[in-house]
């Protein structure tokens, strides 16, 4: 089995049996528990899931759109077959204030390369996507909202910081991605991929989602082991990234399991 599968079900196991059911934000009530943390060492294994298939090229073509792109424009993604913005896309055919234009307003990623190159020591090395005076313009407020990094002996570690988390649809997407993010940020600063920890302070399932995840769960000795991943060694400069650069080798999965996105 693979860790990520073990820490992932784990958790939704025990939001199941002891999570705290109430109403929220939509119209479907949830489970939730707060503060749950996961954490992968990427030298040793990445985390995808194997109980059920991940979309993971969708998921990289996501994170490419928020920091390579640095775009709000849901046409982008529609080009590229993703949709899964469409839920919140507003008049203007954007997101908003949302996510990339928070990252290009305040040029995050040029920033944070700059110092993982030159001051690998410094302990101000973040992506903050919260920024209050942009939330109400924006199409939805940031879940996946701030990254901090390290560099420590060499190698670069992420901590991703997550304010709300479904965990039945989210989590496995913002987990993945933001472990391509890490990879690919470490191999144009010339670092090594070290830790990548995930820290969600609602982690939450909505109530639709219960009979999905205990299918899911029932599959837990039948998981396979993590997959090898490949990112292009040609690409020196994090803007010629593209998803075709990065792969997963060897991935074996379970089939889908369909589950409802909650506005």
């Amino acid at each position: 089995m693979s860790l990520y599968d073990q820490k992932y079900l784990d958790i939704a196991e025990n939001i199941i049996e002891n999570g705290y059911f109430d109403n929220n934000r939509t119209n479907v009530k949830t489970y939730k528990l707060p503060h749950q943390i996961m954490q992968f060492d990427l030298r040793k294994e990445f985390p995808v899931l194997t109980t059920k298939r991940m979309p993971f090229i969708t998921a990289v073509k996501e994170m490419l759109w928020i920091f390579r792109d640095q775009s709000n424009d849901v046409s982008l993604l529609h080009k590229e077959k993703v949709k899964i913005w469409d839920e919140w896309v507003l008049e203007d055919g954007t997101i908003g204030t949302s996510y990339g234009y928070i990252v290009k307003k305040f040029h995050q990623i040029d920033k944070l390369i700059e110092d993982l190159k030159n001051n690998p020591q410094s302990r101000r090395m973040l992506i903050s996507l919260w920024q209050n005076e942009y939330l109400d313009t924006g199409a939805l407020y940031p879940c996946c909202f701030l990254t901090m990094w390290d560099v420590t002996d060499g190698y670069l570690n992420c901590m991703l910081i997550q304010r709300s988390g479904d965990w039945g649809l989210g989590i496995p997407f913002n987990t993945t991605q933001y472990a391509v993010l890490t990879l690919m940020l470490s191999q144009v600063t010339n670092l090594k991929p070290g830790l990548f920890t995930h820290v969600i302070n609602n982690a939450h399932l909505y109530e639709n989602q219960v009979e999905a995840l205990k299918l899911q769960i029932a599959r837990r000795d039948e998981a396979y082991p993590a997959p090898e991943v490949w990112i292009n060694p040609e690409i020196k400069n994090f803007y010629d990234f593209t998803y075709k650069d990065v792969k997963l080798i060897d991935y074996k999965h379970h089939d889908d399991i369909k589950m409802e996105v909650s506005v």
